[in-house]
């Protein structure tokens, strides 16, 4: 997705943040908040609220993943999508260099735009910051092909996010009903070239978001039985990772 200034009527708002990584540095990390405007404007106090939570997530995902990117443009549009499954608010982490967010808040969202930036803007920035630490982005990836290799950067990425802002969706969780190994092999013989989106989001048979499903499941397995923590897991390959979880 384009955000040339010829096609989007935006506001950019620039935050400077010091913040202490270590006891011995001192580093200064900038936002730059782009509000795509051109269908729907965001109030001032909308823009106030998005600023403080990226703000403050921002400050906390760097302590936990010092290699963030020093710059990071986080673009915010309102849409009409029914987001109610995951808080009201969905993104993408579009491109590392420069590194790049999309971040979508729906206005159908219970409460309205202001409710939905307080329900679902934490976890979905953590989620996104996250895969910009590993390298994990639309246009200029850093990982090879395949759907096993985005079930284990979505599922760091997911349980990341559930594990430091306490927010869990059921649309990323494996059903009850479903043994999750099955998933978990199904996914690993794949072929490199398989449908991302019918494996990430909408499967013909029905299923949904079983990459992210079975991702989560898997990040979390690991975790349990390595004893590892989530983020001495997002140092390890998506390789290492799945020889971790014994497949």
């Amino acid at each position: 997705m384009s955000l040339s200034k010829n096609l989007i009527v935006y506001i950019v708002v620039v935050v400077t943040l010091a913040c202490n990584f270590n006891q011995n540095k001192m580093e200064t990390s900038t936002l730059h908040l782009v509000f795509q405007e051109q269908k729907e404007p965001f109030s001032p106090s909308e823009k106030e609220l998005i600023y403080e939570y990226l703000r403050d997530s921002e400050k906390e995902v760097r302590s936990l993943l010092p290699y963030l990117p020093d710059s990071i443009q986080v673009a915010f549009e309102i849409v009409d999508w029914n987001l109610e499954s995951v808080g009201g608010v969905t993104g993408r982490a579009e491109s590392n260099s420069p590194p790049l967010v999309l971040i979508q808040i729906s206005n159908t969202f219970q409460g309205g735009i202001s409710a939905a930036i307080q329900t679902g803007l934490k976890s979905t920035v953590y989620h996104e910051f996250h895969h910009l630490a590993r390298g994990w982005a639309i246009k200029d990836n850093t990982f090879g092909p395949g759907i096993d290799i985005a079930m284990v950067n979505e599922g760091l990425a997911e349980v990341f996010a559930e594990y430091y802002t306490g927010e869990v969706y059921e649309a990323n969780q494996m059903p009850s009903d479903v043994n999750a190994s099955d998933w978990v092999n199904e996914i690993l013989a794949l072929s490199k070239d398989a449908n991302y989106y019918e494996w990430m989001f909408e499967h013909p048979d029905g299923r949904n978001s079983v990459g992210y499903r079975t991702g989560n499941y898997l990040i979390k397995k690991v975790m349990e039985t390595s004893g590892k923590t989530i983020l001495e897991l997002s140092e390890l390959s998506p390789e290492e990772i799945i020889r971790l979880a014994g497949y």
